[in-house]
């Protein structure tokens, strides 16, 4: 027997998970959430204006220990009585049969998986998505090509919702009924607040202009696990400060434009350029380097590697990304190298890194 009953949550507002996710400088930060928070996303948003209810049957391919998931396919599935199948890993095969089966009504994923499936009902007219009610995408941009494509080929409303951990997942969503937006992630989730303003001065911008996207709700965290002073930092005013540009029409629909924040976004893994940049700068024939996100059609982003050879060596690229790939993750590993003069930089030495990026801008893809 227990030696004491389980702990009820008697306070909705004191943490109740830790959830570490990547900063700005790439150094984990400990999220905490609330149980406040966490169901009223779930009040709101999954089961308010997606419809999650215990009619439905969820087919997950999220890993657990993302909020998105923690969020929508535990406490959510939880909360409405719904029912699940938890996949060890995303395949595009087994996920494929699984909802030619006709079980399933409600499928999670990252954009990169819906592009993946995309491609599998390409090669294969006869795939299909039998009895499937939506799909959600979340994590990283949803590139409007694809919804439109993907609800052509399947039949199926891929919705695309945007959220952060320190927002205990969701901030807007797309619903299955009413109006959407092209590349639109949809609307606050209701109750929510958003604010579109300049960085520079904190003003709010006009419906259409691009700012820094900010937000208040039951939904924000309490603040940063033994970190006070980035709390402070991130929360000002009741606002938490998402470091994320984005833009706004007239009637709210919210499009995320960048970031401000220098984290490459590929296929939703968060990849800090400096993890990247050291590991390039350890190879022998490399002088100089920066890392900056590359556009890519499947993944969104991709880190793309200007580096400056040593003088008087032959800097073979092939074995410049071999090492790289003994010392960081596979996803992590340089996407392409370029090799350039010099690094652009200011006085202080901070790499200027959009003029790298007007660099990449219409080029071709490269595998």
């Amino acid at each position: 027997a227990p030696e004491s009953a389980p702990r009820d949550a008697a306070n909705l507002d004191a943490p109740a998970w830790i959830l570490y996710t990547s900063g700005t400088t790439g150094r984990a930060k400990g999220v905490l959430l609330t149980p406040r928070g966490m169901l009223w996303v779930t009040a709101v948003g999954g089961s308010a204006v997606l419809g999650l209810s215990a009619a439905d049957v969820v087919l997950s391919p999220l890993p657990l220990f993302h909020s998105y998931a923690l969020n929508f396919c535990v406490l959510s599935v939880l909360a409405v009585g719904a029912s699940e199948h938890i996949l060890e890993r995303y395949s595009t095969q087994d996920v494929m049969a699984r909802l030619a089966t006709g079980r399933y009504t409600v499928l999670p994923g990252v954009p990169t998986m819906f592009h993946y499936l995309m491609e599998g009902g390409r090669a294969d007219p006869a795939l299909a998505m039998r009895g499937m009610r939506i799909c959600i995408s979340a994590g990283a941009i949803l590139p409007g090509t694809l919804t439109r494509s993907f609800e052509e080929r399947f039949g199926v409303p891929l919705l695309d919702g945007y959220g952060i951990t320190e927002t205990s997942t969701f901030v807007t969503m797309n619903g299955p009924n009413g109006t959407r937006i092209d590349g639109s992630c949809g609307l606050p989730l209701p109750g929510g607040a958003t604010r579109i303003v300049d960085p520079r001065d904190g003003r709010d911008v006009e419906p259409g202009e691009e700012g820094e996207l900010i937000v208040r709700g039951p939904h924000v965290m309490p603040g940063y696990h033994d970190k006070p002073a980035e709390t402070a930092k991130a929360i000002r005013n009741g606002w938490y400060h998402t470091g994320d540009l984005a833009r706004a029409d007239r009637n709210g629909y919210l499009t995320i434009t960048g970031r401000l924040k220098e984290l490459i976004i590929r296929g939703g893994q968060n990849i800090a350029p400096a993890e990247v940049e050291e590991t390039v700068l350890l190879f022998p024939a490399v002088l100089d380097c920066a890392v900056v996100a590359g556009r890519h059609e499947h993944l969104g982003e991709v880190p793309v590697a200007f580096v400056v050879p040593r003088p008087g060596t032959a800097l073979d690229v092939a074995a410049l990304l071999a090492h790289c790939r003994t010392q960081l993750s596979s996803y992590k590993v340089p996407h392409e190298v370029r090799l350039i003069d010099a690094i652009p930089r200011t006085g202080s030495g901070k790499t200027i890194r959009y003029k790298l990026r007007e660099l990449l801008e219409g080029a071709p893809q490269r595998l």
